[in-house]
């Protein structure tokens, strides 16, 4: 074994042992909390509608979540700022942090669900009062720029959140899948990318590709990488020790994905990671222009020396199919197989 892998053997040893230790508390951007676990959906529940970042222009945005959301049994309760709008944002930043509290207080809402993505979720995350949430926890989902309010309030209260689909999401049946096992059923279930090949002679869409291969375990966190590029240094981060980081990224030039993961490495947060999962970068091709470098280049530019299990092309990001994923739950990873397996349920 060469000095460069007895290191890497090394370095996995420690990530698993402190990660042993995480099972039964997070350690969060404040102090030490209890993990805590939104209760379960069940048919007939309410489902809050809130719009924390962009703003929705067309009320019938409103109207597919609300049709979407009762073809699974659920019954929608608009949030009372739900199609205000402030320029691109869907109304002042108090606004928009009072329908995220107000759902979270209202006894009658069973789960969240965030209409949109867009930009601003990062304003109002000083709004939020994360007492409340711990006191009435419940399901909250989205992703894109939603991921800012999951990761603060899962880093602030401990409660688990959920990356996955908005309401104007394509729920189709890969999506609903595993929303219903996750959300509904409380499965611990494995999450892995589709292995059809169709006609095709072997598999070209939706392929895993290994960046460093291994195994290991830990809390799951992350989101859009921007946004989480944007929150570095705050309050509102957990603490990354024994995380697996997911990342996507959608509509970026390949030297914007390369200065954000580097803000994340000067940030001290992939050399405390025990695993890594980079998503889809949709739309994310290399620049014109002589010399740019490919994702698969800058990945391995900054992952592969981490020594940590790592792959990309889950089923993660802004495309049709995707993945529930519970932010904050203990899981296994097989970089090989692309396979991210919860240990626990994610729901009471």
């Amino acid at each position: 074994m060469n000095e460069f892998n007895r290191r890497r053997a090394l370095k996995q040893m420690l990530l698993a042992a402190a990660t042993a230790l995480l099972p039964h508390q997070v350690i969060a951007g404040g102090p030490q909390s209890s993990l805590l676990k939104p209760p379960r959906l069940k048919p007939g529940d309410t489902v809050g509608l809130i719009n924390p970042a962009g703003a929705t222009f067309l009320t019938e945005d409103i109207r597919i979540a609300t049709e979407s959301l009762a073809a699974l049994g659920l019954k929608a309760k608009e949030g009372a700022h739900l199609l205000d709008r402030y320029g691109y944002l869907a109304g002042q930043d108090k606004d928009r942090a009072d329908d995220v509290n107000t759902m979270f207080a209202d006894d009658s809402v069973q789960a969240i669900l965030c209409v949109r993505g867009g930009w601003g979720c990062n304003r109002i995350l000083q709004m939020i009062d994360y007492d409340l949430v711990r006191k009435h926890p419940k399901i909250i989902l989205g992703y894109s720029d939603i991921t800012s309010l999951l990761v603060a309030i899962y880093a602030k209260s401990g409660l688990v959140t959920f990356h996955g689909p908005v309401g104007i999401s394509t729920w189709n049946k890969f999506s609903v899948d595993y929303f219903k096992r996750i959300l509904f059923e409380g499965e611990a279930v494995t999450l892995q990318n589709p292995t059809d090949v169709v006609d095709n002679l072997t598999q070209t869409k939706d392929r895993v590709e290994v960046i460093t291969s291994g195994q290991t375990r830990g809390r799951l966190a992350g989101g859009n990488l921007s946004v989480l590029s944007a929150m570095a240094g705050s309050e509102f981060l957990p603490d990354w020790r024994g995380h697996i980081l997911f990342l996507e990224e959608d509509g970026e030039n390949i030297y914007r994905v390369d200065r954000m993961l580097t803000t994340l490495k000067l940030a001290g947060i992939l050399d405390k990671l025990s695993g890594f999962i980079f998503g889809k970068c949709t739309k994310c091709e290399p620049g014109d222009g002589y010399g740019s470098l490919t994702l698969e280049e800058v990945l391995s530019d900054h992952i592969k020396p981490l020594g940590i299990p790592a792959w990309y092309g889950a089923m993660i990001g802004h495309i049709e199919n995707k993945f529930t994923v519970p932010v904050g739950v203990e899981v296994e990873i097989d970089s090989g197989k692309g396979s991210i397996r919860m240990v626990e349920s994610a729901v009471q």
